[in-house]
């Protein structure tokens, strides 16, 4: 698992597998206006993306997120 910051967008994003390439994700589901959750082929929840993470998610694990 691996979780990366974007400051820019102030989306973070909860990869649940090593690597998700490019055409993976084959559903996306919007949980709400901030929380969208990535499906593969096998219906296999592949990656979280979290927007607006700096006011969802608490400061201490935003600052030891990766940044992109």
């Amino acid at each position: 698992m691996r979780v990366v910051y974007d400051k820019q967008a102030d989306a973070a994003y909860i990869y649940l597998m090593d690597k998700k390439e490019k055409g993976q994700v084959k559903k996306t589901i919007t949980m709400n206006e901030n929380v969208i959750l990535d499906f593969d082929a096998d219906k296999k929840l592949i990656g979280i993306e979290i927007l607006s993470a700096s006011k969802i998610v608490p400061k201490q694990a935003v600052a030891a997120m990766q940044t992109e």
